[in-house]
């Protein structure tokens, strides 16, 4: 083969322009894609501002419709937290005002058992207040408010309500925190006033039991209580104040008639020739009732009661009284008879000396004279008679009497 020269490479034409540039441009795939996104982009628009156009109106009021409903969910909304805030608010009005009808019935029930209290220690003495349930560090509350002045006492401190509004929850918290501690007050003294009922029922039972004991001591010695009170009661008088229907008062009218009589009865019992005439144990020689003369040999009546002493042994009254007699008389010797009053009188035979006179006050225990064996003796002893309106009776009676009259006295109220 023959080679042949190269041929020159033909210069590029320049691109075509206008109509015929263009058309080539089209047929190309990068420029269909360009231009169908350039459609594209142009309708999307033209239909979004056709469609803005068209439906403005019905867009608008949509939007309109909406936040109105927002508006209106919210102001509801505000409106129940108001009437909530103002429910609470009439609930916390109301409870304070209950709670203040509740402290001031406290402060009333308090002074109603100070008063109590005054009365039970009227019946029972001082001591009686430490017979009650002890305090305890949970009742400090009580404790303080029974130590403050009548006039401003109050169950426990009133703290007042903060200037600023606490929250609902923090509110009703509070609320039902001092519910309870007033609840707590209510029941402490509901129990202090059931201890005050008990305890003035006890003093009442006890006072009902010593005065039935007392009386069945009179008569055991044949008196009657009745004797020994006053003919006539003079100055008697004074406003009246019904007791009302009050259970702890008419308790306590109760057992202070209850105490009164116990502690009469227990003064006349104590004003009785109870004592022994001779300290020690004097043993009996000869007691009262028929009995064998010791001079006569024969049957007669020993109107009193003989006991064994040496000569010069003090002889002790019985009972306080007044000297009526002091002197020898016959049978007696040297005698001393006391008058205790009520009927009641007393006398010491056979002394050998008198230690008092006529018309002298003695007290029970005085000495009025010392043992011997003047009159009608056969040896040293005192004769001791006891008198009831001029007549003698047993004087065991009254001696007995005192042995059962000490444990008496010390459960008397």
């Amino acid at each position: 083969m023959f080679l042949t020269p190269r041929q020159p490479r033909e210069k590029a034409r320049p691109r075509a322009r206008g109509p015929l540039g263009r058309a080539r441009l089209i047929e190309s795939p990068l420029g269909v894609r360009v231009l169908g996104t350039v459609l594209a982009l142009t309708t999307i628009w033209a239909g979004g501002a056709t469609y803005y156009l068209v439906f403005h109106d019905e867009v608008l009021a949509r939007f309109v419709s909406q936040q109105s409903t927002m508006q209106y969910g919210y102001e509801a909304r505000i409106a129940a937290l108001k009437l909530e805030l103002e429910r609470t608010s009439l609930d916390q009005a109301t409870a304070r005002d209950e709670l203040a009808a509740r402290l001031a019935a406290l402060s009333r029930r308090q002074k109603t058992l100070e008063s109590r209290q005054g009365t039970l220690s009227v019946l029972a003495g001082d001591t009686l207040g430490r017979r009650l349930p002890e305090a305890t560090v949970e009742d400090e509350p009580v404790i303080a408010a029974e130590r403050r002045p009548v006039g401003t006492a109050k169950p426990f401190p009133i703290t007042e309500p903060p200037d600023q509004p606490l929250g609902l929850r923090g509110a009703r918290e509070s609320a039902r925190h001092t519910g309870i501690m007033v609840a707590s007050l209510e029941q402490r003294l509901d129990g202090l006033a059931e201890a005050q009922s008990r305890v003035v029922a006890g003093i009442g039972a006890r006072a009902d039991r010593t005065a039935q004991r007392l009386r069945g001591l009179f008569a055991r010695v044949g008196l009657d209580p009745t004797r020994f009170a006053p003919r006539a009661e003079s100055g008697v008088g004074g406003p009246l104040v019904p007791l009302g229907d009050d259970p702890f008062g008419l308790a306590a009218a109760q057992a202070q008639r209850a105490v009164a009589e116990a502690a009469g009865l227990r003064r006349l019992a104590e004003a009785l020739p109870l004592r022994r005439p001779i300290l020690g144990e004097a043993s009996v020689s000869s007691t009262f009732g028929a009995r064998l003369d010791p001079f006569t040999r024969g049957y007669a009546l020993h109107t009193g009661l003989d006991l064994r002493a040496e000569t010069g042994e003090p002889a002790r009254t019985t009972a306080a009284g007044r000297v009526t007699l002091a002197e020898y008389r016959g049978g007696y010797g040297n005698m001393v008879e006391v008058d205790h009053g009520h009927g009641l009188a007393t006398r010491y035979a056979h002394l050998s000396a008198y230690d008092v006179t006529p018309g002298q006050w003695v007290a029970a225990g005085a000495i009025v004279g010392r043992v011997g064996s003047t009159g009608r003796s056969t040896g040293s002893h005192l004769h001791y008679e006891t008198r009831i309106d001029g007549e003698p009776v047993d004087p065991q009676r009254f001696l007995r009497l005192a042995d059962a009259l000490d444990p008496i006295s010390s459960a008397t109220p």
